[in-house]
C-alpha cells in the first residue's frame, strides 16, 4: 500500500516557505504522493494554485486533487486546470471530484447547490470529452493542453454511500474515502462498500484511496489535532465539531501504525495522512513513521 502527504493547507500559518519545503521534502522520501483539498468558505489557500505549485517543484511523486468540487464550477475550467497540471507534473496528476456538502462554497461561487449528484455525473462524462478533443462549444476549437496521460488523468469519486458509490461505478476509476479519526472499522466498511459497488456495475476492482487527519512531530499533539478538526468541521456546527475533535487518536505513533495497518488489511491501493499543523517538523516524523514500516 502507498502512502501519501496532504500539504497543510488548511492549517493556519500555512504560506510559500510551508509550499516549497513540504514538496522537497517528500520528494526525498517514501511519500507516493502529494495532494490537498478545496474548500471556498475557508482560510486555505486555492487547491488548483498550490498544486501546480507541487508539480513544478516535484519530479517524482504524483500530484492529486483530493477534490474539487465539481458540480460547483464551469466544467470547462476544470478540464483546463486539470489538463495543465497533467502537463506540469509530465503525466504524474490524477483527479478527485465529488459533490461536496457545503451550501456556503456554492454560493460563494455562484453556483446552484440543487441536483449537484445529477450535475456530477454529467460533468465528468463532460470532463472526458474535452480531454479526448470535443470542442467546448459548437465549431469551436479543442480545448488544449492536450493531456500527457491518454485520455486524461484518472478520476476518482469522492463517494460513500450505497447510491454515490454506485453512481461513481459507472463513471470513476476508483473511489476516494476519508476517514477522519482512522478509524479501522470505517476504512474496512467504505473499501468493502466500494468493491460491492463495483462488483454489481460489473467492473473490475476499483483503485481505493482513503486517509484521515493526524498529528506528529509538535509539542501537545493531541491538542492540536483536536483543535484543528474542530476548525474544519465548524461548518458542521460546534456541537458536531466538537464531539468528532474529542474523540480524535490518532496523534502518536502508535495509533497511526494501527490505521495504516486496518488500511493494508482493507486492501486500499493509497492512504492519504492529512496533517494538523504546518511546521516541516510534521512531515520529518511522518516520513520516519513510514520508513519504519
Amino acid at each position: 500500500m502507498d502512502i501519501g502527504i496532504a500539504l497543510p493547507t488548511m492549517c493556519r500559518g500555512y504560506d510559500r516557505a510551508a509550499t516549497v519545503d513540504w514538496c522537497r521534502l517528500a520528494e526525498q522520501g517514501p511519500v507516493a504522493s502529494i495532494s490537498c483539498g478545496e474548500r471556498m468558505t475557508f482560510h486555505n489557500q486555492e487547491m488548483w494554485t498550490t498544486l501546480a505549485a507541487a508539480a513544478a517543484v516535484t519530479e517524482r511523486v504524483r500530484i492529486f486533487a483530493n477534490l474539487s468540487v465539481l458540480p460547483a464550477h464551469p466544467v470547462a475550467l476544470v478540464a483546463k486546470q486539470a489538463a495543465t497540471i497533467d502537463v506540469l507534473s509530465a503525466g504524474r496528476f490524477a483527479l478527485g471530484v465529488g459533490v461536496g456538502g457545503r451550501g456556503d462554497d456554492y454560493r460563494s461561487l455562484g453556483s446552484g447547490f440543487e441536483r449537484r449528484h445529477d450535475r456530477l455525473d454529467r460533468a465528468v462524462a463532460e470532463l472526458r470529452a474535452l480531454w479526448a478533443g470535443q470542442p467546448a462549444v459548437a465549431g469551436g476549437a479543442p480545448m488544449g493542453p492536450p493531456c500527457v496521460q491518454p485520455g486524461g488523468p484518472p478520476v476518482l469519486a469522492g463517494a460513500l454511500g450505497p447510491k454515490s458509490l454506485a453512481r461513481a461505478a459507472r463513471w470513476a476509476d476508483g473511489v476516494v474515502a476519508f476517514s477522519v479519526g482512522g478509524v479501522p472499522a470505517e476504512i474496512r466498511w467504505s473499501a468493502d462498500a466500494a468493491r460491492r459497488a463495483w462488483a454489481e456495475a460489473d467492473r473490475d476492482a476499483p483503485r481505493l484511496v482513503s486517509g484521515c487527519f493526524y498529528a506528529l512531530g509538535v509539542s501537545e499533539p493531541e491538542n492540536v489535532l483536536r483543535d484543528f478538526t474542530a476548525e474544519y468541521l465548524g461548518f458542521l456546527g460546534g456541537e458536531a465539531a466538537a464531539g468528532a475533535a474529542s474523540s480524535m487518536k490518532t496523534y502518536d505513533a502508535a495509533a497511526l501504525h494501527r490505521t495504516l495497518d486496518a488500511a493494508e488489511e482493507a486492501g486500499l491501493d493509497e492512504f492519504i495522512l492529512v496533517p494538523s499543523a504546518v511546521p516541516l517538523s510534521v512531515l520529518e516524523e511522518t516520513l520516519e513513521l513510514i520508513g519504519s514500516r
